[in-house]
């Protein structure tokens, strides 16, 4: 599997998945999960998380119909204060600007309309953590924590 053909999936399903808000398909689970699918040929990415305030969940890409790789990940509002849907909505629009070489969340950096959004992480794509927070006007009011890599790397062997 080249790693260049992943990131260039990753991308595309990560700007028509979450990111892409009311234009994404999702699918309410019976147990009150929610999934988003992006199909590309031989392609498959799978976004399930439960919630919405806070939330949790993980995400898979498939090749061929066999797991490849996965990222689990974990936020929340931290200021009860906050717009919950203001802070999302920007959330959104961050992770639209995820970089090519690492499209997991969003941006090291990225800032609009008194929001600040910062993705502090370690490792590539191979094996990865990190961290996104989100400050508004320099308040913190988001926090989300993820890790992931390549997976099931023996299968077929």
């Amino acid at each position: 599997m080249d790693t260049t053909d992943l990131l260039r999936f990753l991308c595309d399903a990560h700007r028509r998945g979450y990111a892409a808000g009311g234009e994404a398909r999702t699918t309410r689970e019976a147990d009150h999960s929610t999934t988003i699918v992006y199909e590309s040929g031989a392609w498959r990415f799978h976004d399930n998380f439960f919630g919405g305030e806070p939330y949790g969940g993980r995400e898979v890409a498939f090749l061929d119909g066999r797991p490849i790789w996965m990222a689990v990940y974990y936020g929340r509002i931290d200021d009860p204060a906050s717009d919950v849907d203001a802070v999302y909505a920007f959330l959104r629009r961050a992770l639209l600007r995820a970089p090519d070489d690492f499209p997991v969340r969003g941006p090291d950096q990225f800032a609009e309309n008194g929001f600040s959004y910062r993705n502090v992480r370690r490792g590539d794509i191979d094996h990865f953590s990190g961290e996104e927070t989100i400050a508004q006007r320099d308040r913190p009011v988001y926090v989300a924590t993820y890790s992931g890599g390549l997976v099931d790397r023996r299968a077929g062997d």
